[in-house]
């Protein structure tokens, strides 16, 4: 198995491996403050982040091509961004435990990373359009 090592220095990749990042802390935060609803929509999303790396890792997308990868990664980053904005935005209100307050505050961090992820994703998204390696070849036909 192929493994893409260059993929930790791409732009995707770097936002991939903040979003693991901040997920884990935001997990460990939630942990220390036993809030279970917290830690398993945190632990989900980490655990989703993860599968993704690895499948642009490992270059499984190339492998498995009946999904349209990069939608799903889309997705993925719209509902996280959507999901980590509404439960970091109830545990900030409803803290009573420090650990609830940072895990609140570093979801938040998440869910602007996961915007600019999805932002991303959704701008690189060719659904119906030729892609410009395919225009130029037609061009010198």
């Amino acid at each position: 198995m192929e493994v893409d090592t260059a993929f930790f220095k791409s732009r995707r990749g770097v936002f991939k491996l903040t979003e693991m990042v901040t997920l884990f802390v935001a997990f460990v935060c939630f942990t220390v403050a036993s809030r279970p609803k917290y830690i398993a929509a945190t632990a989900l999303e980490f655990v989703i982040t993860f599968l993704l790396l690895l499948l642009y890792v490992l270059k499984l997308n190339k492998k498995f091509t009946f999904f349209f990868w990069p939608l799903i990664d889309a997705f993925n980053s719209v509902f996280g961004a959507v999901l980590f904005t509404v439960l970091s935005l109830i545990a900030l209100s409803t803290y009573s435990v420090r650990g609830t307050l940072a895990g609140g505050i570093v979801g938040l961090m998440s869910a602007v990373v996961l915007c600019v992820d999805s932002a991303m994703l959704c701008k690189n998204i060719t659904l119906n359009k030729l892609r410009s390696g395919t225009q130029i070849q037609k061009n010198q036909e």
